[in-house]
Parts: C-alpha cells; structure tokens; sequence
C-alpha cells in the first residue's frame, strides 16, 4: 500500500473534519480494519477519529451495529442494503456526523456466483441536520489479490470520506 499516499488523504480527511467540527466512524468488514488503522495512524486524529468497528462475521454486524440478521440473510452480507445498514449502524453507535461502512470479497474464500472476488459495497452515511442519515452506496469491481482489492478499497473509501466532509 502506498503508504505516502494514504497519509496524505487521510490528513486531508481530518483537516476536511476538523473544519466541520465532525468526527467519523468506520465499519469494516472486507478491510479488516485498515481505515481505521489509516486513521488512528496519524497525530491528532483523536480529534476526529471516534471508533472503528471490524465486523467479519454476520453476527458481529448485528451485534455490533444493529444490522437486521434477516436482512444479512436474504440481501447477503455483500450487498447493498447491508453496507448501507452497516454504515447507519456505525453513525448511530458511535454519535458520529459521518461514517463509511465496507463489506466484500477480498479473498478466494467468499466468492459466489455473482459475487466474484473483488466485489466490494461502499456505504456513506452522514447525519442530516434533522438527525436522519442520508446515505450513498457505490458498488465496487476491483482487480487483484487480497492485498490489492484491500488497498483499493482503502484508499476509495478515504477519498469519498474527503468529498462528503468537504
């Protein structure tokens, strides 16, 4: 992972917060925690950064944030009503304006028809001024190995986090 390159949408991101006076949250299925490692990386991200959930199984994404077992189980855990509600969970559980949720197929192990590796589901939600979410999903087809689709998945997510805070 371009490591120079990340730090710097990642401290763009945080300026792009700290001027808001928002703070984010991050659930993460397929990254396995990168962004949030991304963030908490760089100084001062505590003034911005609030919590990141890692949510590999179905049962963590009900557990962890509220995500309707129901809902796992027929959209299936790569989909989109299921980042979407991962990302209203995230928003929700940590009292945050802004959170990007992910969840797909990295490795080998999770293909299935129609989902080839590679598949990855996007989700941003930020908070209305009536306390609603307001959420924005984008379905993803990337190239490569685990570290690849990983590290694409990184550094789409930090960029959409950038746009919706600006």
């Amino acid at each position: 992972m371009d490591l120079s390159r990340v730090e710097a949408d990642v401290l763009a991101l945080g300026d792009a917060l700290r001027r808001r006076g928002w703070h984010m949250a991050t659930a993460e299925s397929c990254t396995g925690g990168l962004i949030a490692a991304a963030c908490t990386a760089v100084a001062g991200s505590s003034d911005w950064f609030e919590r990141g959930f890692v949510t590999y199984s179905n049962a963590a994404k009900t557990e962890m944030l509220g995500v309707d077992a129901a809902l796992v189980v027929s959209q299936g855990a790569v989909s989109e009503a299921v980042a979407r509600a991962m990302a209203v969970g995230a928003l929700q559980r940590a009292g945050v304006e802004l959170a990007v949720a992910v969840t797909g197929i990295a490795g080998p192990g999770g293909a299935t028809p129609g989902k080839p590796v590679g598949t990855v589901w996007v989700a941003l939600a930020v908070r209305g001024a009536t306390g609603d979410a307001q959420v924005q999903a984008e379905r993803l087809q990337l190239d490569g190995d685990r570290a690849a689709v990983r590290e694409q998945t990184v550094q789409l997510a930090l960029r959409r986090l950038r746009e919706a805070a600006s």
